[in-house]
C-alpha cells in the first residue's frame, strides 16, 4: 500500500462569506504543516511546499510516534512570553541539532490541528468541526 501526503488546505479570498452550516478555522501565526505517521510507524512533517521538517521540530516528530497511523493537516505554532512566536519559528530552519535543541528546551513547538480525538470524523477519515472533541497533540481542552 503506497502511502501518500496530500497537499496542505490553504485559505482563497472570496468576494463574500459563504452561508449555511460552514465552520471557520483561527489563521495562526505558524508555518501550515502536514504530518503523517505510516502504517510502519515512520513520522514526517512536511510543509506547504514539500519540505521535511522533522530535524527542526523533534518534540513534535516525537510526540507524532504515538499517533495511530493518520495524516493531520494543521500549523506549528511556539509560543513564547504570552504570544505566538513566529521568529522563534524561523530560528528552527536550516540549524545543527545542538541550536535546535537549545531552541526547543527555551520554546517548544506545538502542532495545532482541526482533527480531533474521539471525533466520528477521525474514523471515518474526514475532518468534520461539528465531531471535534479533543486535540491529540495537546493536553488542553479544545474549546467549539
Amino acid at each position: 500500500m503506497e502511502w501518500r501526503l496530500p497537499d496542505p488546505m490553504l485559505a482563497k479570498a472570496v468576494e463574500d462569506l459563504p452561508t449555511g452550516p460552514v465552520a471557520y478555522e483561527a489563521k495562526w501565526d505558524g508555518f501550515r504543516a502536514i504530518i503523517s505517521r505510516n502504517p510502519a510507524g515512520a513520522v514526517e512533517i512536511r510543509s506547504r511546499q514539500g519540505t521535511l521538517l522533522n530535524s527542526g521540530f523533534p518534540e513534535i516528530t516525537t510526540a507524532a510516534r504515538d499517533l495511530p497511523p493518520v495524516i493531520l493537516d494543521g500549523e506549528i505554532v511556539i509560543w513564547h512570553d504570552g504570544r505566538l512566536a513566529f521568529e522563534r519559528l524561523l530560528r528552527r530552519l536550516n540549524r545543527r541539532p545542538a541550536s535546535v535543541e537549545a531552541e526547543v528546551r527555551s520554546s517548544p513547538a506545538h502542532f495545532v490541528t482541526g482533527v480531533r480525538t474521539g471525533s466520528q470524523a477521525v474514523g471515518q477519515g474526514t475532518n468534520w468541526p461539528g465531531s471535534q472533541v479533543g486535540d491529540p497533540c495537546s493536553s488542553r481542552p479544545t474549546r467549539a
